[in-house]
């Protein structure tokens, strides 16, 4: 009963609103000792007072300590979009924003071909945790990885319209979307997909101009762009570029350490003959997924959503030997538990975080996806699937 379709859907409901209930009635808190006081939802108070940041004309990317700790990150398409949910009280905005991003991932991990229900609703079930972190953060993480994982769905029934409207869509909310763009390589009518591409970033580019004025919306993304570029330089995140530091006390240049990623990230992608085979294709995704997250600078906890989602769609899609099951067991003990009050705090702070351990198993995952990637000789068509009586 537990691994029904409708239990796990009714379980993510649930889910959704006690962790949303949770951080509104936490109160206050302080990032910095003796600090100002800000809410425990403060992403949400960022995206909502964007909007009205957006149609007051003024700069979305600077500082308003007066309103919220930190800045506004993303672009002012989402900002516009945001208006949504902006008016609302902040419980029931929580809530909806909460449900938008669980159920997303829900649907599109249900919408995967290939696995039964109940495969899928293991995996929908061992992502519960770092699912509950990211809303628990008021997050769009699992927004951005349902999207992706639909946008291969698409790609896999060939609506390519749409499927690049996802794509696209998760570039306007965090940059690092696009490197979701390389799953087109396995599709016909390429020039066709970078065409809809195109015409979706077009719209999102221009979506705010009603609203904002040509002038205004070119000093925004103006804005936008010189954030992206600082902020690359002052964090090294829960990444590859964190854990060679903090382990073997490497400070390897960002840019050297993204390139070395993408090499080996395309590595696979020369083996042309294997595009056809929906394996290779799967396992890709679960590349992308996890990549997304190893090789971000400003990679947090909150954001592994995305990783974990990578790593159990990689071990759900193939016949699981000995070492892809300790594999799993580490990710979901240090990814997933690590952050969460099963550990305590010293252990959490001088152990976990400081050595970067969140991120170790699912670069282990990434670096074995890789090897079979480029050494593996595919030849089902479909993926395995798990008995039913586990």
């Amino acid at each position: 009963m537990l691994f029904h379709p409708r239990t796990v859907l009714i379980l993510y409901i649930v889910f959704t609103v006690a962790a949303s209930t949770q951080v509104v009635l936490l109160g206050k808190k302080t990032f910095t000792e003796g600090g100002r006081e800000y809410t425990h939802y403060n992403n949400y108070v960022i995206f909502k007072n964007s909007f009205h940041h957006l149609i007051q004309d003024k700069d979305l990317y600077i500082h308003y300590p007066g309103e919220y700790h930190d800045l506004f990150k993303y672009s002012p398409s989402f900002a516009l979009i945001f208006g949504a949910l902006a008016f609302l009280p902040d419980f029931a905005g929580i809530v909806l924003w909460n449900l938008i991003n669980a159920l997303m991932l829900y649907f599109a991990m249900f919408s995967l071909p290939g696995f039964t229900g109940r495969t899928k609703a293991y995996m929908l079930l061992l992502v519960i945790i770092e699912l509950m972190t990211s809303m628990q953060n008021t997050q769009s993480n699992a927004l951005i990885a349902g999207l992706i994982i639909l946008a291969f769905v698409l790609l896999e029934h060939e609506k390519p319209l749409f499927a690049a409207l996802c794509i696209v869509s998760t570039v306007f909310i965090k940059i690092f979307g696009i490197v979701a763009l390389a799953l087109f390589i396995f599709y016909p009518g390429k020039v066709r997909l970078v065409l809809y591409s195109l015409f979706w970033s077009a719209v999102f580019i221009f979506l705010p101009l009603p609203v904002v004025g040509f002038s205004q919306l070119k000093f925004l993304y103006s804005g936008w762009f010189s954030l992206l570029v600082n902020d690359h330089s002052i964090s090294e995140g829960i990444s590859v570029i964190g854990w060679l530091y903090s382990w073997f006390n490497m400070d390897v240049p960002k840019g050297l350490t993204v390139i070395i990623g993408i090499v080996v990230f395309l590595m696979p992608l020369i083996r042309v003959k294997q595009y056809s085979n929906y394996s290779f294709r799967l396992l890709t995704l679960s590349s992308v997924l996890i990549w997304m997250i190893i090789f971000n600078h400003k990679a947090e906890s909150a954001t592994f959503i995305i990783a974990i989602s990578g790593v159990v769609i990689w071990y759900f899609s193939q016949e699981r030997k000995a070492p892809d099951h300790v594999l799993l067991i580490l990710a979901f003990i240090f990814t997933s538990l690590s952050p969460t009050d099963i550990f305590p705090k010293t252990l959490r702070i001088n152990f976990f975080q400081r050595y970067k351990l969140k991120a170790v198993p699912c670069i282990a995952v990434w670096l074995k996806i890789c090897y079979e990637l480029i050494f593996k000789r595919y030849q089902r068509k479909q993926v395995p699937d798990i008995p039913e009586h586990v």
